[in-house]
């Protein structure tokens, strides 16, 4: 099947043929460092990352962008009311979004620029806008610069509006505006401003207008015409719009394709902190370990509200531990020294057709959870190809995806301490040996570790499917 993706500027689903053989560029957009990080910011991210594991599976050479906006008139007035300079909280909760990127498993970008490193790109992309009569020094002198929204006749195509149906831009006082909608490319000094936050330009000192930053680096690093824009829904309108405009009108070519991300509900409503129906990545880590945070944020199609509600962890939970204790069962079994490789080469045709069909995850872990119930079968009945086979699939849609439980991020990585990590590689290495001495009937031995761990306080419990283990209480 050929891989094929919605594009939201056409709002259809297209083949997806990169502009450069072999090689895909993808910019999404990452985090704007005022605040701890939310379920959303997360839930974005792991999307891209899904969609980059995937491309990097199909045998593409992926560049991965993600910005983050570290200047901000939001990032301004938090500082300001946390009493600190904004260069201080705004790197106190980069690394925030870092720690929780990640827990989660999320691949590093190739680059992560900084918008307040790429000031004179953003100057020389004012200028050709400029020049190209598509921008304008604020009326008020006031030191803005605005792009003219009305002398792009594609405004409003990415988000299929008309600009006269469109809301005013509130990013800068409207009295230096010809147009209401008019949004800032340069934001002028003004009274009360931070000294540290302005840089002087060709129209007097200030800082850069919040779409202007991401038009000028994904430039320097991809170019002018590249293959995936990504970003949550939200950023839809305004950002994306005025991106997408102000970089065409530069004469860029800018993104093929646009993708973006559904948002995060909490039982059906807006997640809002005014009626306390919110939960944060930090908080969802304290309740389940970071594999299952990662599989529940990422068990729905990256296009559709993904609803939380009390219990959704649990559900996830139990349905990682069925491909765990499988997957730690079927390992034991055909591997009884411990030594096994990866294998990236055995996927299903169904995964294969469901992920090249617009990233479809939901179809692709169905997928994965029969090969899992299969799997179990062939354990039960001693059909080791069977078994081998089931594992081998497991492995490769489990790694495919980020989830595989077998990797080591899992079990050195996240919020969990070192101590705990040394535990879980020890316990398990227990778990086998007796896995291995049940299936050779050597029940001595497998009563011999059970109660080994029973003193150590350690309950192990036994199913058809394998063994898990908890602490006693």
């Amino acid at each position: 099947m050929t891989l094929r993706f919605h594009d939201s500027a056409t709002a259809a689903i297209r083949d997806f043929v990169p502009l450069k053989e072999g090689q895909v560029s993808l910019y999404y957009c990452g985090a704007t460092v005022q605040g701890e990080p939310h379920i959303g910011h997360v839930r974005s991210a792991l999307a891209f990352d899904q969609l980059t594991r995937w491309l990097q599976t199909t045998g593409y050479d992926v560049t991965v962008v993600r910005n983050v906006t570290d200047i901000d008139d939001k990032i301004l007035v938090k500082a300001a009311e946390n009493n600190e300079p904004w260069w201080a909280l705004a790197y106190r909760f980069e690394q925030a979004f870092e720690d929780a990127y990640d827990s989660l498993g999320i691949l590093k970008p190739t680059y992560e620029p900084r918008a307040t490193g790429h000031i004179p790109e953003m100057h020389a992309l004012i200028a050709t806008l400029i020049e190209r009569g598509h921008a304008y020094p604020a009326l008020d002198e006031s030191g803005d610069v605005y792009f003219d929204v009305r002398s792009w006749a594609q405004y409003g195509s990415l988000t299929h509006q008309n600009i006269d149906d469109m809301q005013a831009a509130p990013d800068a006082d409207p009295r230096g505006k010809r147009d209401p909608r008019d949004f800032a490319l340069w934001k002028g000094h003004k009274q009360g401003d931070p000294e540290t936050a302005r840089w002087e330009s060709p129209w007097g000192a200030g800082r850069p207008g919040w779409h202007l930053e991401c038009s000028a680096m994904v430039t320097k690093y991809l170019g002018t015409e590249f293959d995936i824009h990504g970003g949550g829904l939200d950023l839809r309108f305004p950002h994306h719009e005025n991106e997408m405009a102000q970089s065409q009108a530069a004469g860029h070519g800018f993104a093929n394709f646009w993708m973006h991300n559904g948002m995060v509900t909490y039982e059906g409503e807006k997640m809002s902190k005014s009626i306390g129906n919110t939960i944060n990545p930090r908080e969802m880590l304290e309740i389940a370990r970071p594999l299952v945070v990662r599989y529940y944020l990422g068990q729905a199609h990256y296009r559709s509200v993904l609803d939380y509600r009390p219990g959704s962890l649990t559900e996830a939970a139990a349905a990682v531990d069925r491909i765990e204790t499988f997957m730690g069962a079927a390992r034991a079994r055909l591997y009884p020294d411990g030594q096994f490789g990866w294998f990236n080469n055995t996927l299903p045709s169904a995964f294969r057709a469901a992920m090249d069909d617009d990233l479809n995850v939901p179809a692709a872990l169905a997928v994965l959870h029969e090969t899992v119930r299969a799997g179990n079968t062939a354990l039960t009945a001693g059909d080791n190809a069977g078994v081998e086979a089931g594992f081998l699939a497991a492995m490769a849609m489990t790694d495919a995806l980020g989830i595989n439980p077998l990797d080591a991020q899992w079990h050195t990585g996240g919020t969990g301490t070192a101590e705990l990590a040394a535990l879980e590689v020890l316990l398990k290495a227990q778990l086998e040996a007796r896995a291995q001495a049940r299936s050779e009937k050597n029940w001595a031995e497998s009563d011999r570790i059970r109660d080994l761990l029973a003193a150590a306080g350690v309950e192990v419990a036994d199913s058809a499917t394998g063994s898990s283990w908890s602490l006693k209480k």
